[in-house]
């Protein structure tokens, strides 16, 4: 227990390029392996995707927050989620509603930036703003205004958070469904966020059902419930309420945490290295044929930011991906062994034991990305200026095999928006006295925030 709150660094510190996969032992006397051999991760998440389920342990922890979504789900009751969410994610028009709400939401992030200057402010608390706001609007068809100038408090989004920060020590909580029963201890804070997520999110599907009864207001709308809602129509095996209201807190989990923690940590990182920042400044200026004294407003230059135009800024790409390289916001991910099995370098792993790949400490193997692994280098991402992917497996941000992230397009879409404006407009710089670690949750957010200052560029 001595180790959770650097959880994931004493995990990092078992693997060694003669190590890459270690087997523990937990509090509760199971069996748990750890893995950052690529090899392995390929024959657990494709190869013999089958036998590497997210499992019943894993289910019920996350059960009352997250149901049987897609991102809790195993077997059919998966395939049938994720069918349905991989017609919804190429669609067209959800495309171009994400990319309107993300250039939309970026503009009222850096609206608020502007009139707040004058002292240190915690961004990555604004990018989480940002971010519900953004997946509400296409997850909900709902805008709560968490970005108004007045800043009011985000309750939905702060029981998100709540729940999300409690609910990952019932990994290593023994005794968490005792205390759940019995309604005390941090399981009874759990109960009440996870209330107000039910009440928020019941309510909305309630209301857009209520909707359903006027053809014409639902066939306009494009946000994920109003299509999920739209796909149940004359179909077999259509969408209960709950299961809409398990495919939507999934999907907010999935891409709005995710999406904030890694813009978060990428602006830590281009504070670190402010050359970075210039960089990405000037191919800003090129790809979208500004000259360095222009007098574009945000307005003018975020209607520059297309998919065209952001296709072609690669050294943007790179940054952000060498920010999810290094600090990933899924950090680890874990599954259930559903049978006895020998992984590629030659582990044996039993029946029923836990089995995880380890983004956060694959990003930092030497074996993998050189001697300078540790060092935040966009530039290895790139081969005469163009940027080069990575294998899946190697680079594990986005899963990899059957169950890779649908959104990691729309993931990189809102990151390169929100990160290009960021920078045509704004300098950054990290608050000195304020210690910048990690804080152990579903996802890898900074601890106490990320506290900044903030000047026109």
């Amino acid at each position: 227990m001595a180790n959770v709150g650097r959880m994931h660094d004493w995990f990092h510190s078992y693997f060694s390029e003669e190590h890459r996969t270690v087997t523990l032992r937990t509090l509760a006397g199971r069996t748990m392996y750890l893995t950052v051999d690529p090899s392995n991760v390929e024959h657990i998440l494709k190869t013999n995707f089958h036998n590497y389920p997210k499992g019943q342990r894993v289910h019920s922890v996350l059960q009352d927050f997250l149901g049987d979504g897609i991102f809790n789900a195993d077997g059919e009751t998966w395939k049938k989620h994720r069918k349905v969410a991989s017609v919804e994610f190429s669609n067209k028009k959800l495309k171009q509603m994400s990319l309107h709400t993300f250039r939309l939401d970026a503009l009222r992030l850096l609206h608020l930036l502007r009139h707040h200057t004058a002292r240190p402010l915690d961004i990555q608390d604004l990018l989480m703003r940002m971010t519900m706001d953004s997946l509400c609007k296409v997850g909900f068809g709902v805008d709560l205004g968490n970005l108004s100038p007045s800043l009011p408090n985000a309750t939905f989004g702060s029981a998100f958070d709540n729940v999300n920060a409690v609910i990952v020590t019932r990994i290593i909580n023994p005794i968490w469904k005792i205390q759940r029963a019995l309604n005390i201890g941090k399981e009874r804070f759990v109960k009440a966020n996870i209330k107000i997520l039910n009440t928020f999110t019941w309510d909305v599907i309630q209301k857009r059902k209520a909707d359903i009864q006027d053809g014409e207001i639902i066939e306009a709308r494009e946000d994920l419930l109003s299509r999920f809602m739209k796909y149940n129509k004359g179909k077999d095996g259509a969408y209960s309420d709950v299961e809409l209201r398990d495919s939507i807190l999934n999907f907010m989990i999935a891409g709005r945490d995710t999406t904030a923690v890694a813009l978060s940590w990428f602006l830590y990182c281009i504070c670190e290295h402010p050359h970075v920042a210039d960089k990405i400044y000037k191919e800003g200026l090129d790809v979208l044929g500004l000259q360095e004294n222009h007098q574009l407003d945000f307005e003018e230059v975020a209607q520059k930011l297309d998919y065209e135009s952001l296709a072609k800024m690669h050294y943007l790409h790179a940054a952000l991906s060498e920010t999810l390289r290094l600090y990933p916001p899924v950090p680890r991910d874990g599954k259930t062994v559903l049978k006895n099995d020998i992984l590629p370098d030659g582990t044996h792993v039993e029946k029923g034991a836990q089995i995880s790949y380890v983004p956060y400490s694959m990003g930092r193997m030497k074996f993998l990305w050189g001697p300078d692994a540790l060092s935040y280098n966009p530039q290895r991402w790139l081969r005469d200026g163009v940027f080069q992917p990575e294998s899946p497996f190697k680079f594990s941000a986005f899963q990899a095999g059957p169950r890779i992230c649908l959104g990691k397009e729309s993931a990189y879409l809102q990151m390169k928006i929100t990160a290009s404006m960021l920078l045509h407009f704004f300098k950054f710089s990290l608050v000195k006295e304020h210690t910048v670690k990690y804080r152990v949750m579903m996802v890898m957010p900074i601890a106490n925030g990320l506290y900044v200052h903030v000047s026109p560029r």
